[in-house]
């Protein structure tokens, strides 16, 4: 057999692994074909909107709901008192603590759900949820972790004082855990006798993921099969599934959850919310379906919440500057209730990488978790469970140590990174590090920039400016991180109890099409496309013809869901391996169709040809057909796969990141003139989808860095619940990124891809803080605590006497 199309034309045909693809969802995205919780309407739908209380501590002494319930059109209004009969008062959160659905006895902070009216439609439970007369007693509020610890008023009076948390003993009854890593007596050791040891408090502020589409869920129960299905905007479909079992005693094969296209997820919605238990019952009490869509206000206001975390570090050196210890001191503010959105065994997610980059022979992490008066969450916005807050604080105290001994902050990470033959390297928090080349990605940093005359730039604008010639400083901001991702081994994560494994089944068509059905949700990572080219690269079938599903928990193989840019390195492992186990099968069929024997073929681009005579072979269509039409001996009919991957190791991705920035002392502007991100995620499937994600991340960052922040006053009253308040860039204020990477695979994961997803914003954070900071260096500026708006570094340059 004569082929007549070349190798390379093959290849290009594919779409495989390392091909620009365009991202095949935005065809519909672009015009207005997108299938959103909200779109979904069914027969006899209801609407739920929730009464939500205006204090962040009160007692809760009575409810009428006779003047809501006289209301046209309104049909239920459940309280606490009404979910108590079915034990659905509280739940459990994914951190092992449990919060309420609806406010028993009192409230915890404001905005928390009180009552869950039912009506007609969304206007009239609207208007409802205004006439539902509450009285409450108001209470004391603690908005402080620190004063919440010292503070005689007791948060969560369910719990029992002095009984054990989820994580071990409580040492207040506003104390949730203490979770300890590393060696403590021997870090102190070393900080005693340490040439040198800089010594700071890292604030990292309380933001909010803010997805484009709010939460929302419809839920429908069949009275008649006993089946519920629920839709909604779910990042972890099967692991909401598996809850919504475990609180209604609805056996799991008998309810389908649905995720369908999500507007942005960034960890915000992986929890279970208080709205979908209220849809799930009031569509049980009721027999039709109930909808529940938040609008923005709630959202940012009642759901998951990101960082809050006061760092208080300590680093030492030698006087040359390497880096002989680390500790440090976390308090987290997690809220009303423990809600965090972290493995189990590790309470304070992955705040252990907080050694970061460097070779460091000894550490030591504590973290207290407090309850306050806010909003409860503490999820990985755009990160893998704290390794944000991580990645700021050590790049932060690198920032400080240079200061120290007065040294040049990138000479300072240079002879402290793990070297490349170190790898696989054990750090000294417990984490081994898969591989880097940490020294070859900062030099090319540092010359894309021209680091050099940068500093050369600097020097000349700081002497224009004591001279009087100019009233801008410039910044340069230097980030180089580590993150961990791809949650993970199952010795070592799970999540209520789950392993977090992924999945991908495959079915080939007898024409040679493909369908892909994974455990994950994309909510716009690109799945749909790049999870079609790793499966192209190891079938044979080009990407365009092969579709990928994910989201519905009837049709899906049981996943842990989509987020921690855990996708590629759990998920695409478990697709590539699914692959795998379809081309071993398609290369018997091959070898019978050849009549070979099946070491005599090789798998070449997109087809088997018999070694030695590659003018000899069959395409995986014929062979995809062949598998449905011939009985081949020892081989059963169909082309068929299916994976479940659990990791033996997480994988660790990298960057370099360059800021450069000019600040107008005299309005707290910052012009960002130039922004380099180099990123090694290692094997690069889409090069197009990447770029997109670090323009994304790196935008999200900017947003978190330079004025973006939930904020509460003394009495707990919210005061960034509208986008009016709370920052969110526009095309005006993003700046130009420039883009580089290095390729480092991953060792132990089958192509060797490490994930992208969340890179930018653990490396764009400290970027441009340490931009800010390092414009003020000259005038004794060592730490200042985000976010970095006008009025902030105004004030900067006011309290260092630069307005005088």
């Amino acid at each position: 057999m004569k082929d007549e199309v070349t190798r390379d034309e093959r290849v290009a045909n594919l779409k495989g692994m390392g091909c620009a693809r365009k991202r095949v969802e935005d065809a519909r995205f672009t015009q207005g074909k997108g299938n959103y919780i909200d779109d979904i309407n069914l027969p006899g739908m209801l609407h739920g909107d929730f009464v939500r209380s205006p204090y962040a501590h009160a007692r809760v002494k009575s409810i009428n709901i006779d003047a809501a319930m006289a209301l046209p059109g309104v049909v239920a209004v459940l309280t606490a008192k009404d979910l108590e009969p079915l034990s659905l008062h509280w739940m459990p959160t994914l951190a092992g603590d449990k919060q309420m659905v609806l406010a028993d006895g009192k409230v915890l902070f404001q905005g928390q759900e009180v009552a869950f009216v039912v009506a007609k439609d969304r206007y009239i439970a609207a208007d409802a949820v205004e006439l539902v007369e509450v009285e409450y007693e108001e209470l004391p509020v603690i908005v402080d972790p620190f004063k919440s610890l010292q503070s005689d008023v007791v948060l969560r009076e369910d719990l029992e004082p002095g009984a054990d948390g989820a994580h071990g003993p409580r040492k207040h009854p506003n104390h949730i855990f203490l979770w300890e890593v590393g060696d403590k007596s021997a870090t102190e050791a070393v900080l005693d006798e340490a040439d040198v040891v800089a010594e700071e408090m890292v604030y990292y502020h309380r933001t909010h993921p803010c997805p484009l589409e709010p939460c929302g869920s419809v839920a429908s129960m069949d009275k008649v099969n006993g089946k519920l299905t629920l839709y909604g905007t779910f990042q972890a479909p099967h692991v909401v599934r598996t809850v919504a079992s475990l609180l209604s005693g609805i056996e799991e094969h008998n309810i389908r959850v649905v995720s369908p296209d999500i507007g942005g997820g960034f960890g915000n919605k992986v929890g279970v919310y208080p709205g979908y238990v209220c849809s799930i019952v009031a569509s049980i009490v009721t027999g039709v379906p109930v909808k529940w869509i938040e609008d923005r206000m709630d959202n940012l206001m009642s759901t998951a919440f990101a960082r809050d975390y006061h760092m208080h570090g300590k680093i030492s050196a030698t006087k040359e500057g390497k880096i002989t210890g680390l500790w440090c001191h976390t308090t987290a503010d997690h809220g009303a209730f423990d809600a965090c959105a972290d493995p189990t065994k590790y309470p304070a997610g992955f705040m252990s990488i907080c050694t970061g980059s460097y070779d460091i022979p000894v550490a030591y992490l504590g973290v207290d978790g407090v309850y306050t008066n806010k909003a409860p969450g503490g999820v990985a916005y755009r990160c893998s469970f704290r390794v944000t807050e991580a990645a700021y604080f050590i790049e932060r105290m690198i920032e400080v140590l240079a200061i120290e001994l007065n040294m040049d902050a990138a000479e300072l990470r240079r002879i402290n990174f793990i070297k490349k033959e170190q790898f696989p390297y054990n750090s000294a928090l417990g984490w081994e590090y898969d591989s880097g080349d940490y020294h070859t990605a900062w030099d090319k940093a540092l010359e894309a920039v021209d680091y050099k005359g940068l500093r050369a730039e600097q020097a000349e604008r700081l002497e224009a400016f004591k001279r009087g010639e100019t009233r801008k400083l410039m910044g340069i901001g230097l980030t180089f991180f580590t993150e961990i991702v791809g949650a993970g081994p199952v010795k070592n994560c799970d999540i209520l109890g789950m392993g977090m494994f992924d999945s991908c089944e495959i079915r080939i068509h007898p024409t040679g099409s493909a369908i892909a059905r994974l455990g994950t949700i994309s909510q716009g990572q690109g799945h749909a496309t790049t999870f079609a080219q790793i499966l192209a690269s190891e079938i044979g079938i080009p990407a365009d013809s092969i579709t990928i599903e994910e989201g519905d928990t009837d049709t899906a193989p049981y996943g842990l869901g989509t987020y921690g840019s855990r996708s590629t390195p759990v998920a695409g492992a478990a697709t590539a391996l699914a692959g795998r186990k379809i081309r071993a099968k398609a290369q018997m069929i091959a070898a019978y169709l050849l009549e070979v024997h099946d070491d005599d073929v090789e798998f070449d681009v997109d087809r088997f040809v018999v070694k030695g005579a590659p003018e000899r072979f069959k395409t995986m269509q014929e062979i995809a057909y062949a598998s449905y039409n011939q009985a081949i001996p020892g081989v059963e009919p169909g082309l068929e796969a299916v994976s479940y991957y659990d990791p033996p190791n997480m994988t660790y991705p990298f960057g370099a990141y360059i800021c450069v920035m000019d600040v107008d002392v005299d309005t707290g502007t910052a012009d960002i003139r130039q922004f380099y991100a180099l990123d090694d995620c290692g094997t690069r499937i889409n090069p197009m989808v990447i770029e997109g994600q670090v323009h994304g991340g790196l935008t999200e960052a900017l947003a978190i860095a330079m004025g973006q922040e939930i904020a509460y006053d003394e009495m707990g009253n919210h005061k960034t619940s509208t986008l009016m308040d709370f920052f969110i860039p526009t095309a005006w204020e993003t700046p130009h990124y420039t883009t580089d990477h290095t390729v480092t695979p991953s060792p132990h994961h089958p192509i060797g891809a490490k994930g992208v997803g969340e890179s930018p914003n653990v490396g764009g954070v400290p970027a441009f803080s340490n931009a800010v900071h390092d414009a003020f260096r000259p005038f004794g500026l060592r730490q200042s605590h985000m976010p970095h708006d006008h009025w902030r570094i105004w004030k900067i340059a006011n309290g260092l006497g630069l307005h005088d």
